[in-house]
């Protein structure tokens, strides 16, 4: 007797079927996105006036006219330019229904009186356009997504065309955030044509301070040896007056970073609640302490490099040699100075240990490190050795000073040095003072949620946690 095979009582399901997308546009970004979508699953077919002849496509893909490919689809990406826009009308019977996903972006801004998403909405009214991945670059695509740009920004008028492109999003590995109606297409549309707009005010306050601090150390250095002494000290300003700007820029910069936290700590305790909100000034200011912590890093590293150049350089071999030529004709000998010792060995070890912790600083700064730290080890790090690199850096200028503080000023021009000295000095003394354990108990307490008695009206407000 023969009995049924087991494949025939239990037939396997049948894999369902891959959804087709629809591409327009056969250019680098268009072909970056149809491979992206191969990889995650999805059929798709190139749209195109050439389809015979529109260059090589992802394997996998196929190419036919565009009214061909709008009738396969429910859901098209547009990678055309606005300018190509024309021949969409007399696709309008093809693309009734249908999601549009404009990717377009313009060369600059405010070049049209409307976003291109709206231009389009306005040609085909019977399609449901949703402005999305225009954030994105096709090497992100390629490579799939990272820290820097996991988000794909989107926007439009219709919901359930919006979560059908947010669907797509989420299966090729990124986030989707809902900008909502197609009133923004404007804002997203301007978003890649910004330039580094987090660090512009960083950037100005960097160039503004490098500027200053160098033309002063000129005037102090070179101007003046020339004008009194008859000595032309130019030849410092590539090695040794560039090594003088940069720790001052980097101490400076670092102060920069820290202080907006030290002056919300004192504006907390001066209105007794954590629930009004900041000054813009100091709002925008704090927003930037990233940036402006990596620029004195930069700026610190530029100071290390320069300062192991040091022994290399023709102006410091001639000293040390004619130095000790001199000696010798006059048949004396140095005597060893402890106290210079103990001053150098500690000038250098403060600032090797002032380095170590800044360049711990920027690397935990890194979205790929501070993902993986808890949000207490950050703020240990970002905090609590923060301002102990602040100390150090701070200690480390003073060392190099040492007795400097007492010599007579060229043109009543302290050395630059002393400049940079203010402000973490001031910010050092100012965090000591919110360090007290009366001070810190109640800025604590503020920032838990509790809030200081209205002492005018006579009622106590309730506590909010």
């Amino acid at each position: 007797m023969e009995f049924p095979s087991l494949d025939r009582l239990h037939p396997e399901p049948s894999a369902p079927e891959q959804e087709l997308l629809c591409i327009f546009g056969t250019g680098d970004f268009g072909r970056s996105l149809g491979q992206r979508l191969l990889h995650s699953g999805y059929r798709v077919v190139y749209g195109s006036r050439r389809p015979h002849s529109c260059g090589p496509l992802p394997q996998g893909a196929q190419a036919m006219s565009h009214e061909a490919a709008a009738q396969l689809a429910s859901l098209v990406f547009l990678c055309i330019h606005r300018e190509h826009y024309d021949f969409l009308e007399t696709l309008t019977p093809q693309l009734q229904g249908k999601v549009l996903v404009d990717v377009s972006n313009n060369p600059k801004k405010n070049l049209y009186p409307e976003a291109n998403a709206e231009c389009l909405q306005r040609l085909i009214p019977g399609a449901h356009v949703v402005k999305a991945f225009n954030t994105l670059s096709a090497w992100a695509l390629q490579n799939g997504p990272s820290d820097a740009n996991r988000q794909v920004y989107l926007c439009g008028n219709g919901a359930e065309a919006k979560q059908a492109v947010a669907e797509v999003a989420t299966k090729l590995g990124f986030a989707a955030l809902d900008k909502g109606s197609l009133s923004a297409a404007k804002e997203l549309e301007d978003f890649p044509l910004q330039l580094f707009p987090e660090w512009r005010m960083p950037l100005y306050v960097a160039v503004g301070l490098t500027a200053l601090i160098f033309v002063y150390v000129v005037i102090r250095d070179v101007v003046y040896a020339f004008v009194e002494q008859g000595k032309d000290n130019s030849f410092r300003i590539m090695v040794s007056l560039a090594n003088k700007v940069f720790p001052i820029v980097s101490l400076i910069m670092l102060s920069l970073c820290y202080l907006p936290g030290v002056i919300a700590g004192f504006i907390q305790l001066y209105r007794g609640t954590k629930y009004r909100r900041f000054p813009d000034w100091l709002d925008r200011w704090m927003l930037c302490r990233k940036q402006l912590g990596l620029i004195a890093l930069g700026f610190a590293f530029l100071h290390m490099v320069y300062t192991l150049i040091i022994p290399i350089r023709y102006y410091v071999r001639f000293r040390l040699s004619a130095n000790t030529i001199s000696q010798i004709r006059e048949n004396r000998t140095s005597v060893f100075d402890t106290t210079t010792a103990w001053r150098t060995d500690s000038y250098y070890s403060i600032g090797i240990l002032g380095f170590s912790l800044f360049l711990l600083l920027g690397i935990t700064s890194l979205p790929s490190v501070s993902n993986a730290l808890s949000w207490r080890e950050f703020s240990f790090i970002q905090s609590k050795l923060g301002y102990l690199t602040v100390f150090f850096c701070t200690l480390h200028t003073y060392l190099y000073g040492w007795s400097g503080f007492l010599r007579p000023y060229k043109w009543y021009m302290p050395p630059a040095y002393m400049l940079s000295l203010v402000l973490p000095s001031v910010l050092i003394v100012l965090k000591l003072l919110l360090l007290l354990p009366c001070v810190d108990r109640s800025l604590t307490r503020i920032r838990q949620g509790w809030e200081r008695t209205d002492m005018q009206d006579g009622s106590e407000k309730p506590l909010l946690t």
